[in-house]
């Protein structure tokens, strides 16, 4: 196991407290960080005052299809890809960065965070595991989380075809926060598409 500087490590740490702030799960932490588990935890309990929640992270993609996640993830993922490939970001930089902004959209929107970072992470490695891909809209040619193998004839977002019982739950008041949600989002879709 090569060494690591005092300079690495504390740039690993502070990456940890980032993470720990933005509320990722301990598989999060030891996956993309250099620091030894129990150190993990240490500084998990040290930053939140309470130990790492156990247990089992997401592990199907199809949460990502349901009609409000895939408009949430879609979102979340143009802006991580943006990072990535416009802004030159490493791939962990890109991550936080494209939460905080969701996640700061999503408040000054007045609409609930759907994603949590952990949900966000394993959206990025079911894209890395060739388990979903972004498909471009045929109505307003964004592009929006889909299944890899899905038949890619004239498929429409979740924005442009909502499902015909989307919204029939919400409140009025629910429904303008939607369109508050869902138009940036289908802005940046298109501003990315280009």
């Amino acid at each position: 196991m090569p060494r690591t500087t005092l300079a690495q490590d504390a740039q690993e740490m502070v990456r940890a407290i980032a993470l720990i702030k933005l509320g990722a799960r301990m598989q999060v932490l030891e996956t993309e960080l250099a620091l030894p588990r129990d150190r993990l935890i240490r500084l998990y309990r040290e930053v939140t005052g309470v130990s790492p929640p156990k247990g089992l992270l997401p592990s199907s993609a199809d949460w990502y299809m349901t009609w409000m996640a895939n408009i949430h993830s879609s979102l979340f993922y143009n802006t991580y890809l943006f990072l990535k490939n416009e802004a030159q970001c490493t791939h962990l930089d890109a991550l936080t960065k494209a939460y905080r902004l969701y996640r700061e959209h999503c408040t000054n929107a007045g609409g609930e965070t759907l994603l949590d970072l952990t949900r966000a992470w394993t959206l990025v490695r079911f894209f890395s595991g060739g388990i979903l891909q972004m498909t471009q809209c045929c109505r307003c040619s964004g592009k929006f989380v889909a299944y890899k193998y899905d038949r890619p004839i004239s498929k429409a977002c979740a924005l442009c075809q909502p499902p015909s019982r989307a919204g029939k739950s919400l409140k009025k008041s629910d429904s303008a926060t939607y369109r508050e949600v869902a138009a940036p989002a289908e802005a940046l879709s298109l501003a990315l598409a280009e």
